[in-house]
């Protein structure tokens, strides 16, 4: 499938939910990255684990950052980011109810709360994505 070639208009939504996915990331990502052993104290995972998460959302965020700011948006690179999101989500849930990550309780509610996080991003560009073709 092609690029959306489309007025800024028309991919206004999808470009938002894009944006707004890369910024939270980009930031979640610096965080796991900058303070590892103090999240991974707080929440349970070691820091390691952290580090190389962190440094994974901020290569995600800057990457769904450029398809955001885009001028032809790419329908399969938005899918790619709903199916990395979906599973980010899924993912994290696992995570949680098998204890792999070691989890303190508020690691738990943390990871339960940021999967909800990512899954209402992906709800939001697959609306994105319907509202740029509906137009």
């Amino acid at each position: 499938m092609t690029a959306l070639t489309v007025t800024a208009d028309r991919t206004k939504f999808l470009r938002l939910a894009l944006a707004a996915d890369a910024v939270v990331t980009g930031g979640n990502g610096l965080i796991y990255l900058a303070f590892a052993g103090p999240v991974g104290e707080l929440l349970g995972p070691d820091a390691g684990l952290l580090r190389g998460i962190g440094v994974f959302l901020l290569v995600y965020g800057a990457a769904v950052g450029l398809l955001a700011g885009r001028r032809a948006i790419s329908p399969a690179a938005t899918r790619a980011v709903i199916a990395l999101n979906i599973a980010w989500t899924l993912g994290s849930i696992a995570a949680v109810i098998t204890g792999v990550a070691g989890f303190t309780t508020l690691g738990a509610i943390w990871a339960v709360a940021q999967a909800l996080v990512v899954a209402g991003f992906a709800e939001l560009q697959i609306m994105g994505l319907r509202k740029a073709r509906e137009q």
